[in-house]
């Protein structure tokens, strides 16, 4: 069987290596890279490691695994009937069954003076290769978007010895896995130990400049000098091989249990991926999704079970993790706080089981909270000791 995964980044070359051996594997990337660590982009643009170190994959093993790994081609078409992918040079590659596993693209906001120079994405190796050589020991740089790619973008240039300005549409940063007062411990730390500033809630209005981006203009009027500019926004489910290949698809690829699109010849994992009306944005699902289209395509009838995946923030000296359900409006919370020892610990309960968990200053319990999470196991028993860890849950 000639399986052809489409895509390179972490779900892709996982199901390609899980396919070894069973199948004759062809993977192609369309970046001109070798597999890498993507998870690890951040500590290339601080400088703390080359691009080499991030590869997962070199020549060799690729070779001795048996994956025919083809660098830099984009694949622009698939034919579903003759079973042949186009590239984007014009060659053909055939294939009995496909995967796509082409990510996602970094959300660029519409604003005027978006196209001047000095104005990046953080987004792939090439993007973070391409801030390096524009940041300046001492310059400016602003980050639109407060989140995690966001907090870790501005880390890293901080490091470089930029001085960094986060302009965050929200009160707090990473709003999706923090509640107001551990965003607001979390940006007090940043100015601490980074020396960032932070400018929310604020919106950009557009970005100054001529011949290159020398600042933004905020909608309340104010500006914010800088010399680059990392747009960290979002991103989008890249879909538009599937859609113009008349696959169905929502948000993302439609997908069934299996990780089959609306053809069964045809299977869609990680980012781009939609299953039961949800995309996910983080590797663990990711690799889940590759693990069971490994499966699946070898006849093994695995089936993609979601877990309530943490989020960490992969910036050292600082512990921020949180998992499940962030501040619902319909759980009780139970909170743990020591504001000058820099702990935080909220944690929310829906009829006597744990739905979501926070921990800010110190995650080593972070397994403990996360397996009751996936668990669903009653934690009434011990629901005065939750907040004070897993030593504590047994204690008398």
């Amino acid at each position: 069987m000639r399986v052809l995964v489409i895509g390179a980044g972490p779900a892709g070359m996982r199901c390609a290596e899980r396919l070894a051996g069973r199948a004759e594997v062809t993977l192609v990337g369309a970046e001109a890279a070798l597999p890498y660590d993507r998870v690890a982009l951040g500590r290339v643009l601080a400088g703390e490691a080359g691009a080499g170190a991030l590869i997962t994959h070199d020549a060799r093993r690729l070779r001795d695994l048996g994956i025919r790994y083809r660098a830099a081609t984009r694949i622009v078409a698939l034919d579903r009937d003759a079973g042949l992918a186009r590239t984007a040079k014009g060659e053909a590659i055939g294939f009995d069954r496909a995967v796509i596993a082409t990510g996602s693209e970094a959300v660029r906001l519409k604003l005027p003076g978006a196209d001047l120079p000095g104005i990046f994405v953080y987004r792939s190796m090439a993007d973070v290769q391409a801030i390096r050589r524009h940041a300046v020991h001492g310059g400016r740089a602003a980050v639109i978007g407060g989140g995690l790619l966001g907090l870790e973008a501005a880390a890293a240039l901080a490091a470089t010895g930029m001085r960094v300005t986060v302009v965050h549409a929200l009160g707090w940063p990473m709003e999706r896995q923090l509640d107001p007062a551990a965003g607001a411990l979390l940006a007090r730390q940043f100015g601490a130990t980074r020396s960032l500033r932070f400018a929310m809630p604020a919106v950009t209005e557009a970005i100054e400049g001529e011949a290159h981006v020398t600042g933004l203009r905020l909608a309340d009027g104010g500006r914010i000098a800088c010399d680059l500019v990392v747009m960290a926004v979002g991103v989008r489910p890249s879909v538009a091989l599937a859609r113009e290949a008349g696959l169905a698809v929502a948000r993302g690829i439609v997908v069934d249990d299996a990780m089959r699109s609306s053809d069964p010849q045809i299977l869609a994992i990680g980012e781009c991926a939609e299953h039961r009306g949800q995309v996910c944005g983080l590797v663990a699902p990711a690799l889940a999704m590759a693990e069971v289209a490994a499966a699946t395509l070898a006849g093994e009838g695995a089936r993609y079970a979601p877990r309530p995946d943490p989020a960490a923030l992969k910036v050292s000296g600082i512990a921020v993790w949180s998992a499940g359900e962030v501040a619902p409006p319909d759980a009780e919370a139970v909170l743990l706080s020591d504001e000058e020892a820099g702990l935080y610990r909220r944690l929310w309960l829906r009829q006597g089981r744990l739905v979501g968990a926070l921990l800010y200053g110190d995650t080593a319990d972070a397994p403990f909270y996360l397996d009751l999470i996936a668990s669903g196991r009653e934690v009434s028993p011990f629901r005065a000791r939750l907040p004070f860890g897993a030593a504590y849950r047994d204690a008398a």
